[in-house]
């Protein structure tokens, strides 16, 4: 058994397991070659991943979003009607995955052309300031708050 070193495993990161987790599904999906795809910024707070999916008609794909990973599916139908001489475009299925981030949503998506266009917005991040107040020692206090002791003996009254 082989043990992974982690970037994450600092105590200066707290709670970044679940990021972890992420990123190694995001390594795993990468091998994945097919149909290849361009993501591309659409204003400030738009993007747009399209997919080359030529062949593929709007009944043969599904987008779906499970949990937080938007997943795309193709499935097509051999034609047994047609006779092939020479098969160089197969009838293939796949499964494209791609991790969302906290707050984006997708918009639409459309088919033109043999591309899969789907459409996503992030929200614009607002700064968050919180400020944590600082406890003082109360008067008569002479090293700040004194421990208390809690007897846990069993009662021993019978009753």
């Amino acid at each position: 058994m082989s043990t992974r070193l982690s970037l994450f495993n600092s105590p200066l990161l707290l709670g970044f397991d679940q990021f972890e987790r992420t990123l190694d599904r995001i390594a795993k999906n990468s091998a994945e070659g097919y149909p290849p795809y361009n993501i591309e910024q659409i204003g400030d707070d738009g993007l747009r991943i399209t997919l080359a999916v030529a062949g593929f008609t709007a009944d043969d794909l599904s987008v779906q979003i499970e949990d937080n990973q938007l997943v795309i599916r193709g499935r097509q139908q051999d034609d047994k009607s047609r006779i092939y001489l020479h098969r160089g475009i197969a009838a293939r299925q796949f499964q494209r995955s791609f991790v969302l981030a906290e707050g984006i949503e997708v918009v639409g998506a459309s088919i033109d052309n043999g591309l899969l266009n789907i459409d996503l917005k992030r929200p614009l991040p607002e700064p968050k300031v919180r400020t944590i107040k600082i406890e003082q020692p109360r008067p008569g206090d002479a090293d700040g708050p004194q421990p208390r002791t809690i007897d846990v003996s069993p009662d021993r009254s019978g009753g």
